[in-house]
């Protein structure tokens, strides 16, 4: 294995273990899902989606944190509110590698 294949592994090990937590995935998802609607094309305001999950906000913000440094998503503060972004591009770096599967 190159050291360019050890490198892209390790990103995508560090992005699968982020996604490994029920709660963590399930807010990745729900920010997802609020992105792609045709209003909120900007972001997720995550006070938005607190409400659905049965966690503290500590604990949604350290969710928050884990997915960030990933590089799953972006924060920015806007206000008093926290805007979360899906970053496309290692969503569709997750998806090469896994279609590379497909054809293996």
């Amino acid at each position: 294995m190159s050291p360019k294949n050890n490198a892209d592994t390790s990103r995508i090990a560090k992005i699968m273990k982020a996604l490994s937590n029920e709660n963590r995935l399930n807010l990745f998802l729900e920010i997802a899902r609020k992105q792609r609607t045709e209003f909120e094309h900007d972001g997720c305001m995550i006070s938005d989606i607190m409400a659905l999950f049965d966690l503290s906000a500590p604990t949604i913000s350290h969710h928050l944190k884990e997915l960030s440094n990933a590089g799953l998503i972006s924060t920015e503060r806007q206000g008093r509110f926290v805007v979360a972004r899906i970053n496309e591009s290692t969503v569709a770096e997750v998806e090469g590698m896994l279609a590379t599967l497909h054809g293996a």
